[in-house]
């Protein structure tokens, strides 16, 4: 095992220097801050290669959100609940300490001041005068943003699911997790393994389908992406596939070659696969706030997005981004990720979130 993983992830010359050299975008490519020695252990933890607990002792999604959303909840509902009850009444000064609130917790200016706006109109509409009811129309305020267009994912088949972002979000293994709702759900399922930029991305990939038991799609390392997704589109009328998933490059110091390489994989789905129901996910990592926002706006350039994943929800206190990217962006969260395990990548439900949030 240990001979397989170095192997699988010996650094590529040509990689070594693949930084991100633009101001707007902040990221790290994960082959770039990881020695080799901790490679085996972080695929190893990422996999959740330990036993899963039986079906009856698995807390309920819920349970898992609110746990998830735990640092959040503390950096959030707590402090909004000191200054609430440090108020006798709702003043501007009340409302100066709930924004500083808000957008340090990563909603955003813009959200926040929409959140406030909506709040003040209801006290005015209700005649509230207890600063304590000011956390419970925060809630509905957050509900109601949340809930604005909100799509439970699509069950149009035959469907290609195109998965996009950046690298060290958390990309591939979101691919390896759809896939396994989908097999769970009893569809049949391809992977395409379109990233062959990323040293052992493709073999991580071939990893994640031997684990959930789908067929995958590769080419060696280099090869043209869009050749590969040809070749899945092929693979999957032949084989009467419902659901295709493709994984992409996620780089962006080179920006254009990355554009312009995604464009191609959509012209070959137009021309190939005109049939199929297409939904393009971005893959964000809720750890990095409001770069998250701006790694949407770029990638979205590129590609009409249908939805979000968000991965690593618990383990940060920066949870407010899930309310800042659907209201700045509008582009709905589709699947959360709040835990490790296979199955710990779940559809987002606006007022599960809401809930567990504003939850004691």
């Amino acid at each position: 095992m240990a001979d397989f993983f170095k192997k699988l992830f010996k650094k590529d010359k040509d990689t070594k220097n693949d930084g991100i050299n633009e101001a707007e975008v902040e990221i790290s490519e994960d082959e770039e801050y990881l020695k080799d020695e901790k490679i085996e252990k972080m695929i190893i933890e990422d996999m959740g290669e330990a036993e899963e607990e039986p079906a009856e002792n698995n807390p309920s999604f819920f349970k898992k959100l609110k746990d998830g959303l735990f640092k959040t909840r503390k950096n959030i509902t707590d402090r909004l609940n000191s200054v609430v009850n440090s108020f006798k009444t709702i003043d501007e000064d009340l409302f100066d300490e709930l924004e500083e609130i808000l957008i340090t917790s990563d909603v955003g200016v813009e959200t926040t001041m929409k959140l406030l706006d909506g709040i003040r109109k209801k006290i005015k509409e209700e005649k509230v005068n207890d600063p304590k009811a000011v956390i419970e129309l925060l809630k509905q305020e957050v509900l109601k943003l949340m809930s604005e267009n909100a799509e439970p994912l699509s069950n149009a088949y035959p469907q290609i699911i195109v998965v996009i972002g950046v690298n060290g979000v958390g990309k591939t293994t979101s691919v390896g997790k759809i896939a396994n709702r989908y097999k769970k759900a009893g569809k049949k399922v391809l992977i395409a393994a379109a990233d062959t930029f990323r040293a052992a991305a493709i073999e991580q990939l071939e990893v994640w389908s031997n684990r959930v038991g789908v067929d995958i799609i590769k080419h060696q390392e280099g090869a043209d992406p869009a050749a590969i997704i040809y070749d899945a589109i092929s693979a999957a009328k032949s084989r009467k596939t419902d659901v295709i998933i493709c994984d992409t490059a996620g780089r962006l110091h080179n920006k254009k070659n990355l554009m312009e390489e995604l464009k191609k994989i959509f012209r070959i789905i137009d021309r190939e696969y005109p049939e199929a129901h297409r939904e393009v996910y971005l893959v964000l990592d809720a750890t990095t706030g409001q770069n998250a926002i701006v790694q949407a706006k770029v990638f979205k350039e590129a590609a009409d997005i249908t939805g979000i994943v968000l991965t690593k929800l618990d383990g940060t206190a920066k949870g407010g981004i899930v309310i800042a990217i659907k209201s700045e962006l509008n582009i709905p969260v589709r699947l959360v990720g709040v835990g490790e395990k296979i199955d710990d990548l779940q559809d987002f439900d606006p007022v599960d979130f809401a809930n567990a949030l504003f939850s004691e």
